[in-house]
C-alpha cells in the first residue's frame, strides 16, 4: 500500500470515526485475500535451482587422517586440535564449543 508522507497524519480515533462500514469491510476482505494458504512441501518440490543437479560431480576432497595432536569430541564428533580441548574424563574428550 502506497503511503503519502506529505499528507497530514491521522490518529487512530480519527480513522475509526471517519471510516465507513463499507470501507472497513473492503479492507478486511483485501487483507484476507492477500494471505494464501500454501503447503511448504509442495512449493519446495516445485522449484528447481539452476545448477542444482550434482549427479555428475565427483567428490574432490583430500581426506587427511587424524593427527597425533588432534582429538575427536565425544559430543559433536568433530576433530579438533588439542588446544580446543575443554575437558577430558577418561576416554571422553569435550571440545570448547560443546563444554
Amino acid at each position: 500500500m502506497a503511503t503519502d508522507y506529505d499528507a497530514p497524519r491521522r490518529t487512530e480515533t480519527e480513522e475509526i470515526g471517519e471510516d465507513s462500514l463499507e470501507e472497513l469491510k473492503a479492507r478486511r476482505s483485501e487483507a484476507q485475500a492477500a494471505s494464501v494458504d500454501v503447503d511448504e512441501g509442495d512449493t519446495a518440490e516445485s522449484f528447481e535451482l539452476p545448477g542444482a543437479d550434482l549427479s555428475g560431480e565427483e567428490l574432490s576432497v583430500r581426506v587427511i587422517p587424524k593427527q597425533a595432536d588432534e582429538f575427536t569430541c565425544t559430543s559433536c564428533f568433530l576433530v579438533y586440535h588439542r588446544s580446543r580441548l575443554a575437558r577430558e574424563s577418561g576416554s571422553q574428550r569435550i571440545c570448547v564449543d560443546c563444554a
